[in-house]
């Protein structure tokens, strides 16, 4: 999983290099595509990137056609981010590789199979979202005061 992980994050990087656009800009664009449209804060919220970094996000990605930023009509005040349809379909050819190697290791899996994996792929989702609450949660404290955190070692099948 570890080593699955660390692949799509290097797939990832490599699509951002291709696109032409950073790492980050490009994690944030997929985070804008789950959401739908958000305010910079939400974002930053989400991402854990400060406003100041996130408006930099923001802007590289409206420069490059990616998002754009719209007012919202009942407070002009509010701008929400938006991903530019256009640009999914553009970003989206360079994960056509992936998602055909994946299909060719999905078909050889039953559909009970598949129903394991994917109840394994949403559990997994779970417990790294409480992992990462849990993690932030140490950002308050001094590096000091932190508790020792115990590894656990899994067992092998």
């Amino acid at each position: 999983m570890r080593r699955s992980s660390a692949q799509g994050v290097l797939y990832g990087q490599t699509v951002a290099n291709v696109a032409g656009i950073a790492n980050s800009d490009l994690e944030c664009m997929d985070i804008l595509y789950l959401e739908g449209r958000v305010t910079a804060g939400r974002l930053a919220e989400v991402t854990g990137l400060t406003t100041g970094a996130i408006t930099g996000v923001i802007d590289r990605l409206e420069k490059a056609g990616l998002v754009r930023r719209e007012r919202d009509e009942a407070d002009r005040r509010k701008v929400f981010i938006t991903v530019v349809p256009e640009a999914i379909d553009k970003l989206s050819q360079f994960y056509v590789p992936m998602q055909q190697a994946m299909e060719k290791v999905c078909n050889g899996y039953s559909d009970e199979e598949l129903r394991l994996l994917l109840r394994f792929a949403n559990e997994g989702y779970k417990g790294v979202l409480a992992a990462t609450e849990a993690l932030k949660g140490l950002l308050d404290t001094p590096p000091e005061k932190r508790p020792a955190l115990k590894l656990k070692t899994f067992r092998q099948p």
